[in-house]
């Protein structure tokens, strides 16, 4: 079964969108999403328009703020922290990369834990670890609704995480572990990897090289989360860290690229953007 993240993203919005037109009702607005571009990059550009694209869509304010390749770290963190004190701004997105003079790290750190819809602040990195009320990263929450809308148990399955970064694959292990699946975290230089990856029911992988996960590293039923947006450098199209052709008949569920965990992304984001904003009008309300 190919799971269609693409669908399960437009279920998902228009329960925000219901959300959204209640919440205007009640607070006399609709949530407000600021999505800081630097410089020119054609993915994050086309990101970006997305995002744009399903926050009007679900009915949220949207504000897109575009600066130069060349702005300096200063500067960046300055708006970040007049955005931080505008009451009228919900949720604070900066698109990475940045250009390399840029500390990504201080820049997400900047962003008020409670208006993070990315779920990268190291406060609701510290929550989720511990357990705790947070906000989830993105991809790793549309992941784990995928496996959900598919009917893939979690619960005492073996699941093989391709990749570690901050992003998708620590905490995809961490939100897969809560639900009580055994989960190894492997890299592409883990030794061994094709045998480990061959013994996962459930396998993601988030490795960032084109068509790198072949038929022998799937073990047959499993379920393939391809978290993977590459180029392939024959044609140029669209391609995953999963050789789709050569593992869909291996796989009992697996999501394309494009049109899997992309459109998820994106939902899980507006989710995010929703839930910060009713936390704080409860909270200011209270």
């Amino acid at each position: 079964m190919i799971i269609s993240g693409t669908q399960l993203a437009k279920e998902i919005k228009e329960n925000v969108k219901t959300q959204v037109a209640e919440a205007v009702k009640t607070y006399g607005r609709p949530p407000h999403l600021v999505v800081i571009l630097v410089g020119e990059d054609p993915a994050s550009q086309s990101y970006v328009k997305g995002k744009g694209k399903d926050a009007e869509e679900v009915g949220f304010k949207s504000t897109t703020i575009r600066k130069p390749d060349t702005i300096s770290e200063e500067e960046l963190l300055e708006i970040i922290e007049n955005l931080n004190r505008d009451d009228e701004v919900d949720g604070i997105l900066v698109q990475l990369p940045l250009p390399a003079h840029i500390d990504e790290d201080k820049v997400i750190e900047t962003i008020l834990q409670s208006k993070d819809v990315d779920g990268f602040h190291p406060a609701n990195v510290a929550a989720l670890w511990q357990k705790r009320p947070c906000t989830y990263p993105c991809t790793p929450k549309g992941i784990i609704k995928l496996l959900d809308k598919a009917g893939v148990q979690i619960e005492g399955k073996k699941a093989v995480v391709l990749g570690r970064s901050n992003i998708v694959g620590l905490p995809a292990a961490k939100m897969l572990l809560d639900r009580n699946a055994t989960v190894t975290i492997a890299h592409s230089r883990t030794k061994g990897l094709a045998k480990t990856a061959a013994e996962a029911d459930i396998l993601v992988v988030a490795i960032g090289k084109p068509k790198f996960v072949t038929e022998d590293m799937v073990k047959p039923g499993a379920a393939v989360i391809d978290v993977g947006v590459n180029r392939e450098p024959e044609t140029g199209k669209l391609c995953g860290d999963v050789d789709f052709a050569n593992c869909e008949s291996k796989a009992s569920v697996i999501t394309p690229v494009p049109g899997g965990v992309g459109p998820m992304t994106r939902a899980c984001l507006m989710e995010n953007t929703l839930e910060c904003f009713l936390n704080k009008m409860k909270k200011n309300n209270n």
